[in-house]
């Protein structure tokens, strides 16, 4: 599978343009105090310890990769824990296309029903549904304006559903990446073999 990577090459900062705190604090992080520093410098997992198994989640025909428009995060990460559990990590996912464009601008709803379908596809693409979700946090770019229709259309979707309990959920009044979009979800599921 072909991981998207980022472009983070940045011109060359001079020595002098880094401050001192920023030279301690990258020096002590084991980078470059004055340089940025090159892929896999940092090898930090004790060597008795493997790592837990993870990849990421992606759903390509209806939403695209954060990288793609220079975001250093995936749309979701597996990880597969001892004993058959999986947790699925959904990152914030809100109204975008599958070729990274914000859809319904200024349009609440949709965007909030959009939301939950880029979320459903995430889902479906490791096998797993909203029966599976056990925590979600929302984002909401007003939420005095916006709170009451969220948890209105949030109810009419988990109860058509059939989710009984509902997942455990927070929402957070934000400013999103982009100043067009109203709402952002992310999501924890958990599987069971």
């Amino acid at each position: 599978m072909n991981t998207p990577t980022l472009n983070l090459e940045r011109p060359m900062v001079p020595a002098a343009l880094y401050s001192e705190g920023e030279q301690l604090e990258r020096r002590a992080l084991g980078l470059p105090a004055d340089e940025p520093a090159p892929p896999n410098l940092i090898r930090s997992l004790p060597k008795h310890r493997a790592p837990v198994r993870k990849r990421a989640i992606r759903a390509p025909k209806i939403l695209n990769e954060a990288a793609e428009y220079g975001s250093a995060f995936t749309r979701g990460l597996r990880v597969d824990l001892p004993g058959g559990l999986t947790h699925l990590l959904l990152s914030g996912t809100a109204s975008i296309s599958a070729q990274g464009e914000t859809l319904y601008p200024g349009d609440f709803r949709a965007q909030c029903w959009r939301t939950y379908r880029n979320l459903t596809e995430l889902l479906a693409s490791e096998s797993a549904t909203w029966h599976d979700v056990v925590r979600t946090t929302c984002y909401l770019r007003d939420i005095e304006r916006d709170y009451a229709e969220f948890n209105r259309l949030r109810t009419e979707f988990f109860t058509a559903l059939g989710l009984d309990p509902f997942p455990a959920s927070t929402g957070i009044q934000a400013r999103l990446c982009r100043s067009d979009l109203l709402i952002e979800i992310e999501a924890l599921a958990i599987l069971m073999k």
